[in-house]
């Protein structure tokens, strides 16, 4: 029975050619001659090929479609027949006729098969001769123009996918033909043109415009080190007989003659590793970030290995010396050589350059300056023969050394080195290089001056913060002071626990707008002044308000802050507040209240009189005071997370200090946006 083609259409029989392949274009017949020469099988290119509907020709003798019955036994159908049953299988040229009674030159092919009933069968293809040769040279063509040819062929499916291409152009991208097929074009090419090459060819696969002897430069991935400039030529195929739809190609490497357009393609690719460069350094105000990104951003496109050290000077303003050895910190790393060169540059923390070494030329001229690794540069720059030896097993060939200068001052250096497969550095290299570590440069500096601002700052807060708070035998207090993450800066958060006649005690927490060295002093100067006014007896509302005008004297113009008494013999707590989140109280039956009356203004407004209000505190009740880092966060308000700390309160079980650090667990984000103080201050009354 014929058999069938996916997609539901009949074949021409047992081979058949893909749509758009030269052998579409050749009518193959399909036909059967049973043990009596009769016509038994017809398919639908012998229909076409000899002219024959299949109801007119089955059953009929075979000889009806030979031109010359004197030829002999042979040249019939019952000869033919006789040759595919006696031979297994045999090909030859026949003289064919068609129905109109034309003769033309076959080409046959018989074997014999078994029919229904176990009947044998002998099975014929046949095709035009002429038709065939056709095929045979056109195919010959192809197969000598590509084997042959001595400039680049290429043939791209519609995705730009490599279906087919020569020799030559394998060399030319510098990876074999395996390699290219079946993978994009811009998986095989590094192109510099924002997309302009491959809309080209997208363009003319769409049946668009032939494209001839345009120049475009690009790098191979094959040869990454190596731009080329290539006069290419596109057309595309599917108009074209014999061919799949796609695109069809040719390329010259003309990069010696249009060494301008390759001088061009480099300058946009140093353009593009700064512009780059420029927007992956600095994102952060840590220095070894900074010094990271300044490492990834120069690979690969610029070199294979790069390192960033920090220059360790006993004084900034300490002139350098050549004659004394250079001492640095490498702080970030980086290569995409195997082996020995990760070794070479992360396995060492402190580094030592002895006098006379290329880090001495270059700190010497102020400039970058670039060195072949042989000898003579281990021995001047390395001293550590182990080290020397990593170097040269490295597989680094050449090294580009630039200065990191910021406001007059070497901040470090930038190594970047490249193996013997890329092409040594040049001196637009050396230039690009010293514009990549001046950029480089300047966030470091920043980022530098930043940690150590923070640092100022941090111990500044430490040096004010309470190291020890006052005791007594009727409040028992967990306290903690949790910094905020490096990215945000130091807060005014403060906290006090102060010893009053008679066996009071006076809790204080408070917080000082923005951050840094400012917002801490200001802290310092509240947190003594509110001890000292405590000594003189004031009442809470009383002692707010000589913090008020200490605060608008002092120039701090917007501070929180919750002051509040405990009076063991009574049992009461007055509080004062200014601005500051509310106190909470956790009751010893597990209950939870919020003693929110007295709010006021914050210091540093002036104009307004604080009030205060009054509690009785059972045996054993804990007062919670805390600053707004505990119930703030981005994307919570502050009602949600004081519902937040009310709830976990109600929950927390254990001594002060485990319900302290409970709740910071589950308030406080990793890491916390802001600084945090949470004070729990459990009351006993006098006996």
């Amino acid at each position: 029975m014929p058999s069938a083609r996916p997609g539901g259409e009949e074949a021409h029989g047992p081979f058949w050619s893909e749509p758009g392949t030269l052998l579409e274009h050749v009518r193959v017949a399909v036909f059967g001659i049973d043990d009596r020469g009769l016509v038994c099988y017809w398919g639908p290119g012998a229909g076409e090929l000899f002219g024959y509907e299949s109801a007119a020709i089955l059953s009929k003798p075979a000889a009806l479609l030979f031109a010359d019955e004197a030829g002999g036994e042979s040249a019939s159908g019952a000869g033919l027949a006789e040759k595919g049953r006696t031979l297994g299988y045999w090909r030859g040229q026949l003289a064919a006729r068609h129905r109109d009674g034309t003769a033309f030159d076959c080409g046959f092919r018989v074997f014999p098969v078994t029919g229904a009933g176990s009947r044998p069968v002998v099975m014929g293809l046949a095709s035009r001769s002429d038709e065939l040769d056709r095929v045979k040279t056109n195919l010959a063509f192809l197969d000598a123009l590509f084997e042959t040819c001595p400039i680049g062929l290429v043939m791209l499916d519609p995705d730009l996918r490599y279906i087919h291409l020569n020799q030559v152009l394998a060399d030319m991208d510098g990876l074999p033909i395996e390699a290219h097929l079946g993978r994009r074009m811009d998986e095989i090419m590094i192109m510099s043109d924002g997309g302009e090459y491959e809309s080209m060819l997208r363009a003319v696969a769409q049946g668009g415009e032939p494209v001839v002897g345009a120049l475009v430069g690009m790098r191979p991935q094959g040869h990454p080190d190596r731009d080329q400039v290539r006069s290419v030529s596109f057309f595309p195929l599917s108009e074209a007989v014999g061919s799949r739809p796609g695109v069809g190609g040719l390329m010259v490497d003309v990069t010696d003659r249009e060494q301008a357009i390759l001088e061009a393609t480099a300058s946009r690719r140093r353009l593009a590793l700064l512009d780059g460069a420029s927007t992956r350094i600095g994102t952060t105000l840590d220095v070894n970030v900074t010094a990271q990104e300044l490492v990834d951003a120069s690979m690969p496109d610029f070199c294979d290995g790069a390192v960033v050290e920090v220059v360790e000077w006993m004084d900034e303003s300490e002139d350098f010396d050549p004659e004394r050895p250079l001492f640095t910190r490498r702080i970030a790393s980086g290569t995409i050589l195997p082996g020995p060169a990760i070794e070479l540059v992360s396995g060492v923390d402190k580094v030592r350059y002895p006098p006379g070494s290329v880090m001495h030329d270059m700190l010497r001229t102020g400039h970058a300056v670039s060195a072949v690794v042989n000898e003579e540069f281990l021995a001047r720059t390395v001293t550590i023969e182990s080290r020397a030896r990593l170097f040269a097993e490295s597989g680094v060939a050449g090294v580009l050394v630039a200065p990191l200068i910021a406001r007059g001052t070497v901040q470090g250096i930038a190594m970047f080195g490249r193996s013997a497969s890329r092409p040594p550095f040049t001196q637009d290299d050396v230039n690009l290089a010293g514009e990549l570590a001046s950029r480089a440069a300047i966030c470091l500096d920043n980022a530098r001056l930043y940690s150590r601002v923070q640092d100022i700052a941090l111990t500044l807060q430490r040096a004010l913060l309470p190291t020890a708070l006052a005791s007594s035998p009727y409040v028992d207090v967990a306290h903690r002071y949790v910094p905020g993450s490096r990215i945000t800066e130091v807060g005014g958060d403060w906290y006090d626990v102060i010893n009053l006649p008679d066996g009071r005690i006076a809790l204080v927490v408070g917080d000082v707008m923005g951050h840094g060295v400012s917002a801490a002093a200001a802290m310092g100067r509240l947190r003594i002044t509110a001890q000292a006014l405590s000594r003189h007896d004031s009442e809470p509302d009383d002692l707010l308000t000589e913090l008020d005008e200490c605060a608008q004297e002092t120039g701090i113009e917007l501070a929180t802050c919750l002051y509040i008494v405990y009076d063991p013999q009574s049992g009461r707590a007055r509080i004062a507040s200014a601005g500051h989140p509310p106190p909470v109280v956790l009751h010893p039956d597990g209950t939870v209240e919020t003693v929110d009356e007295v709010l006021g203004v914050p210091l540093g407004v002036g104009g307004c009189p604080f009030r205060a209000t009054e509690v009785e505190l059972p045996e054993n009740a804990t007062l919670v005071l805390y600053t707004d880092g505990l119930i703030e966060a981005r994307g919570r308000d502050i009602e949600t997370g004081l519902d937040a700390l009310r709830a976990e309160l109600g929950r927390g079980q254990g001594t002060l200090e485990e319900l302290a650090d409970h709740i910071l667990a589950r308030l406080l984000s990793a890491p916390p946006t802001d600084d945090t103080v949470l004070v729990l201050a459990r009351v006993h009354r006098t006996p």
